[in-house]
């Protein structure tokens, strides 16, 4: 039985882990040959693991808000796979919680770069070789905290606002060539970004409250939010566009309240 991504060529940006990671290998079990594309040298390991499974895969060095690395690393799958059928532009920064009186405008512009243009860059360089190919899918790692206050400091949420609109406004630019954009809004789920959270949560042996705002009770697993990307990626979703799609265990799904318990 053909995967659902069957003979597809797919970019994977902040591939070395993460939600990255995990998309990688789910869009390459699914039939895909992928591009590995991040500025960590685990990118490596992430090509090594999908080849060891069966897949195709090749790692890409390089930084996701430099226009020139973006382009070379599309232009790469078209090289080597012969086609462009799909991009995850999921690389992203946090940007931690400094406070706002302290954020400096550099600070600004290094989130920015990744979390936003990167995004963009991928759009640009991308939507072309979809367009003359009559089909495509582009998909942007936003946040639930571009939703709504609350889930990240100010430039991250900020960004991620922007994440939200860009994919609906170039979604609109793209109108009639069967070019498809969208974004996917995680909550709080175990990644390297992350990581300091639920480190300092077991520590203190508080982890059973890791995620106890949202209506699930719990953190998400990078895979969870794979398997939206996989969705957004596939003929399943074929007419789902210009959609940012919160991935958060109903987090975004209700204002912040007191306890729930009657």
């Amino acid at each position: 039985m053909a995967g659902r991504l069957e003979g597809r060529g797919a970019l994977v940006t902040g591939a070395a882990s993460g939600i990255g990671r995990a998309s990688a290998r789910r869009f390459a079990a699914e039939g895909a040959k992928v591009v590995c594309f991040d500025r960590a040298e685990a990118v490596e390991e992430t090509a090594r693991l999908i080849g060891e499974a069966g897949g195709v895969a090749i790692a890409v060095r390089g930084d996701a808000g430099s226009e020139a690395d973006v382009k070379a690393a599309i232009d790469k799958v078209v090289a080597e796979f012969g086609r462009l059928d799909v991009v995850f532009a999921n690389a992203g920064v946090s940007g931690g919680w400094t406070p706002m009186e302290e954020v400096t405008p550099e600070f600004w512009i290094d989130v920015l770069k990744v979390n936003l243009i990167g995004p963009f860059l991928a759009i640009k360089h991308a939507s072309p070789i979809m367009r003359a190919a009559g089909k495509g899918s582009i998909i942007c790692t936003a946040s639930v905290a571009g939703i709504r206050s609350g889930a990240g400091g100010v430039p991250y949420s900020a960004s991620k606002a922007g994440v939200i609109n860009l994919v609906q406004t170039t979604a609109n630019v793209l109108y009639g060539t069967n070019v498809r954009v969208n974004a996917i809004c995680p909550g709080l789920i175990e990644t390297g970004m992350t990581a300091p959270i639920y480190k300092a949560a077991r520590e203190r042996g508080t982890d059973d409250k890791i995620g106890q705002l949202n209506p699930l009770r719990r953190g998400g697993e990078p895979d969870e939010i794979a398997g939206a990307a996989l969705f957004l990626a596939s003929d399943d979703s074929s007419y789902v566009n210009g959609q940012a799609i919160a991935v958060d265990g109903g987090l975004s799904s209700s204002h912040p309240v007191g306890s729930r318990r009657g």
